[in-house]
């Protein structure tokens, strides 16, 4: 196991490493690179390389590379999109109460998610500290992000350690997420705060959840390996969101069905078998033929020419990565990845039939798992506001003197009233 970069270990006194680090950062600005034995050799490694690459010790903010759909792409894409539940689970939905940011990044150092307390995502977005900035050290001189993927293992950067003085006032804790099939850097976990994100228990705290989402990525296998263009999201979306060869695309509703359901079918469907499951009544299969005419123009090489229709490549969707966490029975995951109803506009019997079908299976699985998490994530979510019975299960595994409780109270008497005015 890599060796763990500690700032702060325990016996060092945090104001005095300060003033020493931003004296001998001060020392080493003005007289270029060499020696100082008061600053850690990983640090002083990473200013070298800093003053190197010529990066601004002035600089006030980092650069934003990703913006908009630049963005939504790169997370889309990105195989560490699996794995943020677990992420927001292990350390988001206590970051508020800590005051610190959870922060992800892909293999350049480029944000993907920050999340975690308001008021300091607030602060941070003055320094770009935010989703689509590039933290690398070519950008930003010395930070964990950056200095964790030049190093390769777990580092970190106390206050004024940070090669930009702008970045001081922070600290930070970070480390490498790799491929546990091959071994390479897909990104990066940081969590950034006051000093006492760099406390050692945190550096442990972040190689543990690291762990946990390499195990996570594990499971998945086949899906991490998932070329770009391989992803299409339906759950709470009227429309699908298509992933293909590096580019997003908002489908029509009746594309997304098509494709939806040959996804379904890796086998492949003919004209008739994609007729009876797309409309109420019946339709001739030249309707279909032109539909998928008109899909393959828009997409070219994702769907078989006319025959057996099939799809050319793998083709997940974020329903199945639902159905895998149920499957596995972890439900918590389950909830987190369920956004909403699959394609809940579409009346196509085949998509109705799969709507049903995964709704009914995670809700099924919460009431008779009783998990209190899963079951207050589900019942906060549009699918579970107006749920009674999820309500009744979620107060019943309630202790007598949770203050959750009149909340769960107080929404079932609403539903009733509702019901009532309504019979």
């Amino acid at each position: 196991m890599p060796s763990l970069q500690l700032a702060l270990p325990n016996g060092v006194d945090p104001v005095s490493r300060w003033r020493l680090t931003a004296q001998a950062h001060e020392n080493f600005l003005q007289s270029g690179p060499g020696g100082d034995s008061e600053v850690r050799p990983v640090v002083l490694e990473s200013w070298r390389r800093s003053a190197a690459l010529h990066v601004d010790p002035d600089r006030r903010d980092s650069p934003v590379t990703l913006i908009d759909d630049a963005l939504h792409e790169a997370r889309a894409t990105h195989p560490l999109r699996h794995a943020m539940p677990i992420v927001r689970r292990l350390l988001v939905d206590d970051a508020a109460d800590a005051g610190v940011l959870v922060i992800v990044g892909d293999a350049r150092g480029r944000i993907l998610w920050a999340e975690g307390d308001d008021d300091l995502r607030r602060r941070a977005e003055r320094l770009h500290l935010q989703a689509g900035a590039d933290w690398c050290e070519d950008a930003m001189g010395t930070n964990a992000i950056g200095t964790a993927l030049a190093v390769g293992e777990t580092v970190q950067v106390f206050g004024s350690e940070h090669y930009a003085r702008s970045v001081q006032p922070w600290s930070c804790t970070a480390a490498p997420i790799r491929d546990p099939r091959t071994g390479h850097v897909l990104g990066v976990l940081d969590i950034t705060g006051g000093a006492s994100v760099v406390a050692p228990q945190s550096a442990f705290l972040v190689r543990s959840a690291i762990a946990a989402v390499e195990a996570e990525l594990r499971l998945l296998g086949g899906a991490v390996a998932a070329t770009p263009g391989s992803r299409l999201e339906v759950l709470g979306r009227s429309r699908g969101l298509l992933v293909h060869h590096g580019r997003s695309l908002e489908l029509s509703l009746r594309h997304t069905e098509l494709l939806l359901l040959l996804a379904e079918h890796p086998d492949g469907l003919s004209a008739g078998d994609l007729a009876w499951q797309l409309y109420e009544h019946d339709a001739a299969e030249v309707t279909v033929r032109a539909e998928m005419s008109r899909l393959r123009k828009a997409v070219p090489d994702l769907v078989s020419p006319a025959g057996q229709y099939r799809l050319r490549t793998e083709l997940r969707t974020d329903a199945m990565d639902v159905a895998d966490r149920l499957t596995r029975g972890d439900q918590r995951g389950a909830v987190e990845l369920y956004r909403g109803d699959l394609l809940p506009r579409s009346a196509a019997p085949g998509v109705v039939a799969l709507r049903y079908r995964l709704h009914g299976w995670l809700r099924n699985v919460l009431l008779q798992s009783g998990d209190a998490d899963a079951l207050r994530h589900y019942a906060m979510s549009p699918s579970g506001r107006d749920d009674a019975q999820i309500w009744q299960a979620r107060l019943d595994g309630l202790a007598p003197g949770s203050p959750q409780r009149a909340e769960a109270a107080a929404v079932l008497a609403g539903l009733d009233d509702d019901l009532g005015h309504t019979g």
